[in-house]
């Protein structure tokens, strides 16, 4: 890993049944893929809030031991919730005042995009005719 790289977290709930990760899983490698194909080394890792491994403050840790100097925390949520609103913002403190050295910014959920929005009507409409 190239030190001073910037590294994106993919934060989702969690949840009990390990196949619920399985569409992360496979959104992590493309963004990664992505991002090498346009000379972003930096790592992409998924955090969970709950129920699941690894934590955001483990994942952020993790990123640290391979060199990044900025992470991006992209919240895999639809909406604002209570745990975007609340939960996020308080782990995102924690996690800076623990690595007071490095950059850590979060985006908003991806269901607030009109990117993401539209991406979603693409697909009702292919498969609701």
């Amino acid at each position: 890993m190239t030190t001073g790289s910037h590294g994106m977290i993919l934060f989702g709930h969690g949840a009990r049944d390990a196949r619920w990760k399985e569409p992360f899983t496979r959104l992590a490698g493309k963004l990664a893929a992505s991002r090498a194909s346009q000379g972003n080394v930096g790592p992409v890792d998924l955090a969970f809030l709950e129920l699941m491994t690894p934590s955001l403050p483990e994942a952020v840790a993790a990123q640290l031991a391979q060199g990044v100097t900025a992470i991006t925390v992209v919240p895999v949520f639809f909406g604002q919730g209570g745990h975007i609103r609340r939960d996020l913002p308080e782990l995102i403190a924690q996690c800076q005042a623990e690595h007071p050295d490095i950059k850590i910014d979060c985006a908003t959920a991806v269901g607030e995009d009109d990117g993401v929005l539209d991406a979603i009507v693409q697909y009702c409409l292919t498969h609701g005719q």
